[in-house]
């Protein structure tokens, strides 16, 4: 099997946000005059962490991983209409809020 190397991937549309929304991103997040904005607990070292476990995986093990999170049993993978992503991923929100 041919390892093809991420940095060869490109990052696909994300679903439910506009194009001016996705550049308007893109912009903030290539300002140099900030610091990088990161997640909640998220630091430099966490990053490093993570991008060392998903460069080093195998496409086996890549493949495994992806087919696990659709055999998680809290949780459903569906296709969503792009027109209702939105709304889906407000609920979503509204619901892991409420604990």
């Amino acid at each position: 099997m041919t390892d093809v190397s991420r940095k060869d991937w490109q990052v696909p549309p994300r679903v439910g946000i506009s194009e001016e929304t996705e550049e308007e991103e893109r912009k903030e997040m290539t300002n140099k005059t900030e610091e990088p904005r990161l997640p909640p607990g998220w630091d430099e070292a966490r990053i490093q962490e993570v991008l060392e476990h998903y460069e080093s995986q195998t496409d086996e093990e890549m493949l495994a991983e992806d087919e696990a999170a659709f055999e998680a049993p809290d949780t459903v993978v569906m296709p969503i209409p792009n027109e209702l992503a939105d709304e889906v991923e407000a609920l979503i929100e509204r619901w892991e809020q409420q604990g």
